[in-house]
């Protein structure tokens, strides 16, 4: 097989800033969503974009508009609390925009009906909490329709109707989704939106309250920058299907995203497991089969990436390019873009069975969560890999592995931790468990999977964010925080980063890397 292009299976999902060349499709989407409900003019998108233009916010999937949202600064203690959507909104046009306001107010929030179940609501929430934090804002204000009322206003207030959907015994797919995102109810404002039948005219007021906020200024300061990391124990056994396999991984990317992880990282070489139905018993032959299937594991992982909003850390896989089998970790964005790492230093064993060959691309990748690197396995047992990541900007090092026995795993364990202590970044390490009777050279794994921390006064005591159970299926969610890092490598007990001593050592490489390394 020869080299893949990965942009042909890119799907690539965009969050941006609204422009006036997308009102066209702007209009169609909102045909679509709102059918029965008066629509946007030109005149109303064009005094959005003049007025507030950072505002406006559109999710462009494969050049196509399938969501936006609209919103404008306000000093919501100068409105009425019965005020409507007019009032909010002078009529459409946003003109009563108060750059020095407190609240960001969201006005409409659209998402085509064909791509529902994508998160393309919840990014553009997010969007508009990032400008709350950016712009230092106290809250985010909404006028939420209450579009599944109409089914039960004849028996139950409004008032009842909330309570009911905010205690799960009724589904709105407006007020739930708004209480999933953070917003809590403030009240119900009768006549919101006189041409909403299906709300009955009623709209919650809802808020969000943004942490950062400090008064009297308009800075903003980032106290803290939390990123979510689940960390998959997989259990590796014998399954009968590519779909049986698509099943447990689409299983483990929900929970990821039920948990509102920013990551979720699967081990080394799991993808070993299709060998079990592949009836090819001979090592050097099974993984050249199992390359068969690099297209539909790249394609599974892109969709679950897009679909759960979640940054997949594929584990790794054996490709196939120009007749020589390499272990590749592919990194699949939720915005639908892909990158990958090569395996750089290739274990005996693979050398042996399956005639691995070791790649030569060093890498570091941005990310909606800062600058990342992946290092397979025995990667992250060579510490000149993890330095040049660190002096890149990495603050997380994924280290996906496959081991068999307990002193395979504590060298990968060990290794990681030192490299988190010599370079104050994070690591997070994602193995293998479980047995694989009918697979040669895959018949026993063994692993512990965790998070792990610098070792110093702001981190987990034991330099620990999590760990799974030893040699069980499961897995662990954490938060590593890119600020408390930040800080801790300007002012630490130790300061490792500052303090090498670069008059007397320094890491050299012999190839062309991605990056000319910086000094920190």
């Amino acid at each position: 097989m020869s080299k893949l292009d990965l942009t042909q299976y890119e799907k690539k999902i965009i969050v941006r800033t609204m422009h006036d060349k997308d009102i066209e499709q702007i209009f169609e989407l909102q045909k679509v969503c709102f059918p029965d409900m008066d629509p946007w003019e030109r005149k109303h998108l064009e005094s959005h974009l003049k007025i507030f233009p950072e505002g406006q916010f559109v999710v462009e999937f494969e050049s196509k508009i399938i969501g936006s949202c609209s919103s404008l600064i306000v000093n919501f203690d100068e409105y009425d609390d019965k005020h409507t959507w007019d009032d909010i909104t002078d009529e459409g046009y946003i003109t009563n925009h108060d750059p020095d306001g407190y609240n960001l107010y969201g006005i409409e929030v659209m998402v085509h009906p064909e791509y529902r179940g994508m998160k393309i609501g919840r990014r553009l929430y997010e969007a508009r909490k990032e400008l709350a934090r950016e712009l230092n804002l106290k809250s985010i204000i909404i006028g939420g329709r209450i579009p599944n009322y109409h089914k039960h206003e004849n028996e139950m207030s409004p008032r009842e109707y909330v309570e009911e959907v905010r205690n799960q015994n009724i589904y709105d797919p407006v007020l739930t989704f708004q209480i999933m995102n953070g917003f809590t109810v403030m009240r119900i404002n009768p006549n919101y939106l006189p041409d909403d039948n299906l709300s009955a005219k009623y709209a919650t007021l809802m808020e969000w309250n943004n942490i950062d906020y400090r008064a009297r200024t308009k800075r903003h300061f980032k106290t803290s920058h939390p990123v979510r990391i689940m960390v998959i124990q997989y259990m590796m056994k014998n399954i009968d299907s590519f779909e049986e396999f698509t099943k447990q991984c689409e299983y483990y990317v929900d929970v990821a995203a039920d948990y509102g992880s920013d990551f979720a990282v699967f081990p080394e070489i799991f993808t070993t497991q299709l060998m079990s139905f592949l009836e090819e018993k001979v090592p050097s032959k099974a993984v050249r089969r199992l390359s068969e299937y690099t297209e539909d594991y790249i394609e599974m992982f892109t969709h679950l990436a897009v679909k759960y909003n979640v940054n997949i850390i594929g584990g790794s896989h054996f490709v196939e390019e120009e007749d020589q089998i390499y272990n590749i970790s592919y990194l699949f964005r939720r915005d639908g873009t892909i990158e990958k790492q090569y395996k750089i230093h290739v274990t005996p064993n693979e050398r042996t069975w399956w005639g691995i060959q070791p790649g030569d691309a060093i890498k570091v990748f941005d990310t909606d969560c800062g600058r990342i690197a992946i290092q397979i396995c025995y990667d992250i047992q060579f510490p000149e890999l993890a330095r040049y990541a660190v002096d890149q900007g990495a603050n997380i090092i994924f280290v996906p592995f496959c081991t068999d026995d307990r002193q395979g795993y504590l060298r990968v364990r060990y290794c990681a931790q030192a490299r988190a202590v010599e370079n104050q970044v994070y690591t997070v390490i994602a193995g293998t468990v479980g047995n694989m009777t009918q697979v040669e050279n895959m018949d026993i794994q063994y692993a512990q999977s965790g998070i792990f921390t610098p070792s110093d006064f702001e981190f987990a005591r034991d330099g620990i964010i999590g760990e799974c159970n030893p040699n069980v299926e499961t897995v662990v969610v954490g938060d590593v925080d890119l600020e408390i890092l930040r800080r801790q490598r300007k002012s630490g007990t130790v300061r490792q980063l500052r303090d090498r001593r670069r008059d007397l050592f320094e890491t050299r490489f012999n190839i062309e890397t991605d990056h000319k390394p910086k000094r920190t």
